[in-house]
């Protein structure tokens, strides 16, 4: 009888089924572990909110304020534009400007004002003693001589830098074309000479030359050396001391005040207006425009503070950075017991990089609503206007999550590479 065979079920080796954390799970667990430690989170939030919120603030006042520079620009100096004689030798060549310059200047489109004005009296060129002032004649009251700036300009010239008069009037058309012996004096030379009182026979002297007054300025909107100079019609002035002798300082120009962004274009226009037969003779001034001061200013800031946002959120990343690797050392035995259970490395990495995720990101949301209102309360302070641009405010938070993210990589590596022995010993 042959034996029998025992058919012995065949043993088959199964493998163990990896073991996964899905997102959802990773999440949960961070939150998890942020609500243990609720007042450490807080404290590692801190650095990436301050830097998000800086950074947030910072866009955000650059675009306010070099929107509110470019307005002022545009009222105070972009209706300003200056022709200067530049003449190789302007004390031998033919007068620079015509008769008319003023007339020739008004006909452009654009020109609210024009005048011609250079300085009369030239001290480097006549020496100390020419420009003397004084409110009573010198053989009376040598020392009472001041001495002082003496500008000779056309009528225009008051206009276009709006000079307002506190006493008397300004001198006109008439005065200057019968160069008539009169002037006009800025508030602090008439203070400087005792003239407190305005008189209309009230009469000054440079030098030996007697000036009537007519009246005295008290404001001026552009060249606030106006106020401390006593100003000549220009033909009195010529016929006084002679034409511009193109000296330092003292050589002959137009100030044009025209219309808010006529500028560029009435300064290609000027000098060809003035000389057809000589344009390339004169220098002109124009300002830029308000597009390229606004973009100057908006690099010049945005570097300078977007550098300091950035140390900022260097600043907490490292805060992140130094509180997650504290917090592997102190849950080494808890890492261990997870890797026991089946996590393997990747999934402890995702856990700390999941929990310094969500500290930047939280940061990041607050340090946006943080950032916001600060724009919108020193706008609100200074009576401006905010300006938020949203390209800069909705990526903030995920500019907090991404330092959050890259803050953790480190310690989320040294997790990762714990042993499940070496972790449950401690």
């Amino acid at each position: 009888m042959s034996p029998v065979r025992v058919r012995r079920p065949w043993r088959r080796t199964q493998a163990a089924e990896p073991t996964r954390l899905a997102v959802s799970d990773a999440v949960h667990e961070a939150l998890g572990a942020l609500l243990a430690r609720p007042a450490r989170a807080a404290l590692t939030v801190l650095g990436t909110l301050l830097g998000v919120a800086v950074f947030v603030a910072v866009l955000g006042l650059t675009s306010t304020t070099s929107g509110q520079i470019s307005q002022r620009f545009t009222v105070l100096a972009a209706t300003e534009v200056t022709v200067e004689d530049a003449a190789v030798d302007p004390s031998t060549a033919d007068a620079p400007f015509p008769a008319d310059a003023e007339k020739r200047l008004t006909a452009l489109n654009g020109v609210q004002s024009a005048g011609v004005y250079w300085m009369a009296i030239d001290p480097g060129a006549g020496g100390d003693q020419a420009a003397m002032v004084s409110a009573r004649p010198p053989s009376v009251d040598a020392e009472g001589q001041q001495p002082m700036t003496v500008m000779a300009a056309s009528p225009g010239y008051l206009e276009a830098i709006h000079a307002s008069v506190s006493s008397g009037r300004l001198y006109d058309a008439f005065h200057e074309s019968r160069g008539l012996r009169v002037c006009v004096l800025g508030k602090a030379a008439a203070a400087r000479l005792g003239i407190t009182e305005f008189d209309t026979e009230q009469a000054i002297f440079v030098g030996d030359v007697a000036l009537t007054v007519v009246g005295v300025i008290d404001d001026v909107q552009r060249q606030a050396e106006a106020m401390l100079s006593v100003i000549v019609p220009s033909t009195t002035a010529t016929q006084l001391w002679g034409k511009p002798s193109g000296g330092d300082g003292s050589a002959a120009k137009v100030l044009i005040d025209t219309s808010l962004g006529a500028a560029q274009l009435v300064g290609s226009q000027a000098a060809l207006a003035l000389r057809p037969d000589q344009p390339e003779r004169f220098k002109t001034t124009v300002p830029p425009s308000p597009k390229q001061l606004r973009e100057q200013v908006d690099t010049d800031l945005g570097v300078l503070f977007l550098a300091l946002a950035g140390i900022c959120l260097i600043i907490g990343a490292v805060g992140i950075a130094n509180t997650t690797l504290v917090a592997v050392l102190e849950r080494t035995p808890e890492i261990g017991l997870r890797r026991s259970l089946g996590a393997r490395g990747r999934h402890i990495a995702a856990q700390f990089l999941s929990e310094s995720a969500i500290l930047g990101m939280l940061g990041g949301l607050m340090g946006t609503g943080l950032g916001v209102a600060t724009v919108v309360m020193v706008a609100a302070t200074n009576d401006w206007t905010p300006i938020l641009e949203p390209v800069t405010v909705l990526p903030a938070p995920l500019v907090g999550a991404a330092t959050g993210l890259l803050a953790g990589l480190y310690p989320a590596w040294r997790a990762s590479r714990i042993e499940p022995v070496e972790a449950l010993r401690r």
